[in-house]
């Protein structure tokens, strides 16, 4: 018997300039326009015409700042206007394309952020999504009254509670509450009301939202973290996990126990789309491809590179060290540990430089850069979803709008000629897109979230 046919999803990381630290240098890039609404408005025009399921936007709540002026460039992949406004003002000129945003659980409440996704649910006519959080920037604590990063551990504790209160906040009306009706003068159905009386460790939250059940039920949630402890949060409560994977050996090692910890939750594993990033250099040759990566990894400027690599290393300042010497043995991080763990066992793998490690990490951040024709594109992500590493991918254009073009006209037909890529939208919402079921009312259903 033949395997079940398998839909690849894709989404769509969105910068306004592009995700290489040096797209800003690019000769078609624009980073004068960074505040444009029209710009992002073009992108997500692209990405819907591609059928892709979601676009994304990432977020930081703190500038990465240095003293060194050339370090500029490495903000510029980060700058972003806030982005649940910037959605909100997408959803009116989009139609089916799933809208989603970073926010952290450790610098906001529950109640604002519960109140901001299920509106731009509304908004979108059921599109919205959250990306779940923690914050690896330690630089924001002291923006939001600290003076120190939250501990690893504390933070997904964190976050996990946070998840509960919002997911319930959501299921503050049910579908059916709101009655309008003008001749017995009921607005609404008392008992369709339901008041969350969430008293916890970090979070003690009343209810109700004031804002009425949104279009999905529960807006999609992602999720990004790969520790013991982002696994385990993802497991219990994400829609779709966004991974750093480098090979398919590690990404089926992923996959297999991501999905494998959901039973303990009640869950199915078709109830995750799993979601490796792969930054994308598309050439109509090989040679084309090469030269295009080549051109912007020439472009970094060496401060640059090693700043942003002592970024994703958890502050390790590698720069006292021979640059065209080994890797170094590492101290532990309070930082993103899985990204830090992804960097350093590639170093060690594939016997690289700290030089060279710079320049991969700088060009592409931890992720996954595949370069190659549209057809070697296509082979690689088939094979991937094929051998269970992957639902789908997000597609991170090193820059833009080149990049994300190339793909649309040229990788989509490809994957649609195969048969692993939709030639239509199959529903209206994020979630029926994405083959996810719509949740029930937590209260309707007598279930109520752990506090």
């Amino acid at each position: 018997m033949a395997p079940p046919k398998r839909d690849m999803k894709l989404g769509l990381l969105l910068n306004v300039i592009g995700f290489h630290i040096a797209a800003w240098r690019h000769p078609d890039a624009q980073p004068e326009r960074g505040s444009e609404f029209r710009r992002y408005q073009q992108m997500a025009a692209s990405a819907e015409r591609g059928l892709f399921d979601l676009l994304f936007l990432a977020d930081n709540a703190a500038v990465k700042h240095s003293a060194d002026p050339k370090a500029m460039s490495r903000m510029a992949p980060f700058y972003q206007l806030e982005p649940f406004a910037l959605l909100s003002a997408l959803a009116t000129v989009t139609e089916r394309i799933g809208l989603v945003a970073s926010a952290t659980t450790t610098y906001n409440e529950p109640y604002h952020l519960a109140r901001k996704v299920a509106t731009l649910d509304h908004l979108s006519e059921g599109r919205g999504g959250w990306n779940l959080i923690t914050s690896s920037n330690e630089a924001e604590a002291l923006n939001f009254n600290r003076e120190a990063h939250m501990a690893h551990g504390d933070r997904y504790e964190r976050a996990r509670e946070f998840a509960q209160v919002v997911r319930g906040l959501w299921d503050s009306w049910e579908d059916d509450a709101f009655l309008y009706d003008k001749e017995a003068g009921r607005y609404y159905e008392a008992d369709k009301l339901h008041f969350l009386h969430h008293k916890g460790k970090a979070f003690s939250v009343r209810g109700p939202l004031n804002v009425h059940r949104p279009p999905q039920g529960h807006p999609v949630i992602a999720q990004a973290g790969s520790s013991e402890p982002g696994k385990e949060l993802a497991a219990e409560t994400a829609d779709v996990v966004f991974t750093a994977q480098l090979t398919i050996a590690a990404a089926k090692a992923f996959y297999a126990d991501l999905k494998g910890r959901m039973a303990k939750f009640g869950r199915a594993p078709e109830q995750i789309k799993i979601m490796p990033g792969v930054v994308p250099f598309i050439g109509r040759t090989q040679q084309e491809a090469d030269d295009i990566f080549y051109r912007l990894q020439e472009a970094i400027v060496p401060e640059v590179g090693l700043a942003i690599l002592r970024e994703l290393l958890g502050g390790v300042d590698l720069s006292g060290h021979d640059l065209d010497g080994p890797m170094p043995e590492l101290p532990d991080s309070n930082a993103g540990k899985s990204r830090l763990a992804v960097l350093t066992d590639l170093a060690r793998r594939e016997k690289m430089s700290i030089r060279q490690l710079y320049q991969h990490a700088a060009g592409a951040r931890g992720h996954w850069i595949l370069r190659g024709t549209a057809e070697h594109v296509a082979d690689v992500l088939e094979d991937w979803l094929k051998e269970e590493a992957a639902d789908g991918f997000v597609v991170i254009p090193p820059y833009l709008p080149g990049t994300l073009d190339r793909f649309v006209d040229l990788v989509v037909p490809e994957l649609q000629r195969r048969g692993v890529f939709r030639t239509a939208y199959e529903g209206a919402t994020l979630r029926e897109n994405l083959g996810l079921a719509r949740p029930g009312n937590i209260f309707a259903q007598g279930i109520r979230a752990v506090s």
